[in-house]
């Protein structure tokens, strides 16, 4: 499965210091259908957890956005 981050992703990864490898390696791991999905995961070296959405399309997975979720706020 192909990775990328849409810009807005690559954007949000600089503003909180998320480190893309990072993203990627979460992402890699996964089998994921077609459509939309959400992920709540801890990583090493981040305070809070962080939020990612995916866009999987035709074996390519776009990340649309991520970002830590202050406050408690886990589902």
């Amino acid at each position: 499965m192909i990775i990328k981050l849409s810009r807005h992703a690559r954007r949000r990864a600089k503003l909180y210091k998320i480190p893309e490898g990072a993203i990627r390696k979460v992402l890699e791991d996964m089998v994921l259908d077609e459509g939309e999905h959400e992920f709540i995961k801890d990583i090493s070296r981040i305070k809070f957890p962080i939020k990612i959405v995916v866009v999987v399309e035709e074996d390519v997975a776009t990340v649309v956005t991520n970002y830590p979720l202050k406050k408690g706020r886990r589902k």
